[in-house]
């Protein structure tokens, strides 16, 4: 087909083209009418100024963290005075020289409750103040009404707010020596934990209270991981395995523990327990197995984990299975102080080993092989986490 010429009544394209283009004179005087450009502005001062304002703080106020961490001191100074004539005995000369009042134990109790719960709603990126207000009423309704509904409930609500905080409190720990500190963290928080919830006497049925709490805390504590590390679908498979295995110990460690209770064989039941009460009598007492076989090693791994991805979250979850049954460990009646502190460091002797072994196998799986790549890798750079006190 021929190109379209003058003659078509479409005219020819090259011309069109030529005739639309400006000639080299008609561009020169267009450049000569336009104004001059305007110069850019001159470049900042890289130096900076000294009116310049500082970053934010990443943790709440100094002054107000302080004032809180006191009150949290001074209420557990009025649980463990309270508690002296039933580790000393009760005629001595301390219970002589500075008798204990009756109502010590109950004002330690709701101090230290809305203590931590501030604490725990700071870390948690709560309303604090509204947090620490609830808590604060509903111990002292449950302190001046009395009865046997109000202090269980408050009991249980601080068994859940003490566990939960126990592991919100951790941070990131790069070497199995870290991680071991920062379970004796927990553990102290648990301790304080445990001297308040006696405080408001509750009248319970041990392993109906026990399991109460822990369910609170595994719900409590879910949700706010459930932020923390970034949702479900930021677990990936071997996550979402561990967690599975996480739930399904928990689950069926407690479903065992009641079918053994109400449907076992009696005289497996007594062998069990004749082998509890030999042990404690042996050692003076028996560590529980879920503090032991769960809360522990997933506090020891998870710290761990949380020094290179934030799933670690996930993991720590499960560390409220030893620091809420730390906490319920004076509810008995037939407990005593020392039995409790002897239980929990059987606890952590059997659950330390396995939380070192369970991150030798993880380093093993997914870490650089040798003692050189693991220096090199615990030199290196790390997750960035906010401080103790500070908000996730």
């Amino acid at each position: 087909m021929s190109s379209p010429t003058s003659d078509s009544p479409r005219g020819s394209t090259r011309g069109k083209r030529a005739a639309e283009r400006p000639t080299r004179r008609q561009r020169r005087a267009a450049e000569k009418a336009q104004p001059d450009a305007v110069e850019p502005p001159p470049a900042a001062d890289p130096t900076p100024r000294a009116a310049d304002p500082t970053p934010p703080a990443a943790g709440p106020v100094a002054w107000l963290l302080a004032l809180w961490i006191t009150i949290l001191l001074l209420g557990t100074v009025a649980l463990v005075w309270s508690a002296l004539p039933g580790v000393i005995g009760e005629d001595t000369v301390v219970t002589d020289v500075a008798p204990t009042p009756d109502w010590l134990d109950a004002a330690g109790s709701v101090t230290v409750v809305t203590a931590l719960s501030w604490l725990l709603a700071t870390r948690t990126a709560g309303r604090a103040l509204i947090a620490a207000g609830l808590a604060l009423g509903l111990g002292l309704t449950s302190v001046v009404v009395g009865g046997e509904v109000l202090p269980t409930g408050a009991a249980v609500m601080t068994c859940a707010v003490g566990g939960v905080y126990a592991v919100m409190a951790t941070v990131p720990a790069i070497t199995f020596w870290r991680s071991v500190r920062e379970v004796l963290v927990a553990t102290a928080i648990s301790a304080v934990t445990a001297l308040a919830v006696v405080g408001f006497e509750p009248t319970v049925a041990i392993a109906r209270f026990d399991f109460a709490a822990l369910v609170v805390a595994l719900v409590l504590v879910f949700a706010i991981v459930y932020r923390l590390g970034a949702g479900l679908h930021g677990l990936g498979r071997r996550g979402l395995i561990v967690v599975a295995i996480g739930l399904g110990v928990l689950l069926a460690t407690m479903a065992y523990a009641e079918l053994l209770r109400r449907y076992g064989a009696q005289s497996f039941v007594s062998s069990v327990l004749d082998f509890v009460d030999w042990t404690t009598a042996r050692i003076g007492a028996f560590p529980r197995p879920l503090v032991a076989l769960l809360g522990i090693p997933a506090l020891v791994w998870g710290t761990h984990v949380r020094a290179r991805r934030r799933q670690g979250w996930w993991v720590c979850a499960f560390g409220v299975a030893a620091t809420v049954p730390m906490a319920t460990v004076l509810v008995a009646p037939d407990s005593s102080y020392l039995e409790a502190v002897l239980r929990a460091a059987y606890a952590l002797a059997v659950g330390l080993p396995l939380g070192y072994l369970v991150i030798r196998a993880d380093l093993w799986l997914t870490g650089p092989r040798g003692s050189r790549g693991r220096r090199a890798e615990e030199a290196g750079p790390h997750r960035p986490e906010p401080s103790r006190f500070a908000e996730l």
